[in-house]
């Protein structure tokens, strides 16, 4: 098992319970990727993923299984916000899906996009359910069945920042199963997203942990130890071959190690810092700022990426998103802030994984930090009212390293793509097939 963030663990627990026996090598000194908790003004925060989705069950239930089960909690339902290109704000329309609205002329919709995007997006009823059908990115679906005005105000801030991604760059099969199929069977776009939403399973799109997401990594490595799992730290793959990884140590040892079944979340493990990866920044700051215990844009904001005034492309409100949290914070407001940006050497371990820097409000991270807080919530936060604040940069999956040696099982971000409950699930799914053969 090459790799010892989420899908190692997850992997590796499976097999180990399956009856193999499994040695996991990991690069850094800590598992779990990005799944980590950082300190921030004398609070134990998650240091990236706080939340997953629940359009399937993978990720509650692997938090049953390792005891978690009766933490796992649903967001604070007055849901987010969005911010479009010319710094308007307006509560994320309710019927609709990845921003696409399942009711056009609705007035939370109206409200974003006005009366006559409303009448071109309502001409969807009218088109052939075959317009778009083919379109091969979901931002040219909207497009032609709907009206730049949609794409433009509610899809690109609403998918474009759950996907840190364009949605003229997103593929709909994979973004939004179903949606040509549903847009066939229904004949319209509206139609197909309103069919799409009822046959969602009840409750949140998204659910977290009390305590945090982090927690899973904490029961994962127990029980990676409960199941005699061997985990070699400190233990870089240089080789990931079908039968055989070869590693090198912190100390210089080289060594091969033979396997029947290689599962590694990489196919070129020496490829940390390609420059080509897409670098992502979040801000956290702990505040104390009493005008927000209203929560004046829910529990946080989608930004369109050419928003004018504002860096963020997205912020949390974490202590109104998490009651568990607020509870936690005594009053003091954590806002999770997330920046598109370039890979930083200086910010990340030898693995190739984020680590948690400090951050001075005053400093060029911290006031612009405070400065787009200010613009999004509606409210002044000022670095005087900072209790703390930490910065975490990492890679996103280096797909051009991707393509894994003919026999070798891919698993993580590079062959499930981002997203924890996708890469749970096909973390499992491999590691099922591997004690099935």
């Amino acid at each position: 098992m090459v790799g010892g963030g989420v899908a190692g663990l997850v992997a590796a627990r499976d097999l180990a319970k399956g009856g193999a026996h499994v040695v996991l090598v990991e690069a850094g000194d800590r598992l779990g990727g990005m799944l980590r908790r950082h300190t921030v003004a004398g609070l134990d925060l998650d240091m990236g993923a706080e939340s997953f989705a629940t359009r399937t069950d993978a990720v509650a239930r692997l938090a049953t299984e390792l005891g978690l089960g009766n933490d796992v909690v649903t967001p604070d339902p007055r849901g987010a916000w969005l911010m479009t290109r010319d710094g308007r704000t307006a509560p994320i329309p309710q019927t609709g899906f990845l921003g696409i609205p399942g009711t056009p002329m609705a007035a939370d919709v109206t409200a974003v996009i006005g009366q006559g995007g409303g009448f071109r997006a309502q001409m969807d009823s009218l088109l052939p359910s075959p317009v778009g059908a083919k379109a091969t990115s979901l931002g040219a679906l909207v497009r032609k069945r709907m009206g730049e005005r949609v794409l433009d105000d509610l899809v690109v801030p609403v998918a474009g920042g759950v996907y840190s991604t364009h949605p003229d760059q997103l593929d709909p099969d994979r973004v939004a199963p179903g949606l040509r199929a549903a847009l066939q069977r229904e004949g319209s776009l509206a139609r197909a997203v309103l069919a799409l939403r009822s046959r969602a399973a009840a409750g949140s799109a998204v659910q977290g942990i009390r305590g945090g997401i982090v927690r899973l990594v904490d029961e994962l490595v127990a029980d990676t130890e409960t199941y005699g799992v061997e985990v070699r730290m400190r233990t870089r793959a240089t080789t990931v071959e079908r039968h055989a990884v070869e590693v090198v140590t912190a100390s210089g040892t080289r060594e091969r190690i033979p396997a029947q079944v290689v599962l590694s979340s990489t196919a070129d493990p020496m490829r940390t810092a390609a420059p080509d990866r897409t670098g992502i920044e979040l801000v956290t700051l702990v505040v104390d700022q009493p005008e927000l215990d209203a929560a004046p844009r829910g529990t946080g904001m989608l930004v369109h990426p050419e928003a004018d005034g504002v860096s963020a492309k997205a912020l949390t409100h974490a202590t109104a998103k998490w009651p568990w949290l607020a509870e936690a914070a005594g009053g003091r407001h954590v806002l999770r802030l997330s920046y598109a940006t370039a890979p930083h050497d200086d910010a990340t371990d030898p693995a190739g994984v984020a680590t948690s820097l400090p951050v001075d409000p005053d400093d060029a991270v911290g006031t612009r930090a405070t400065r787009d807080a200010t613009a999004l919530l509606g409210v002044p936060v000022t670095p005087d009212r900072v209790a703390g604040a930490a910065r975490v940069r990492w890679y996103g999956p280096d797909l051009t390293a991707a393509g894994l040696a003919e026999g070798v099982e891919g698993i993580g971000e590079a062959s499930s793509g981002r997203g924890l409950a996708g890469i749970v699930a096909a973390a499992r799914a491999s590691a099922e097939r591997v004690l099935g053969s």
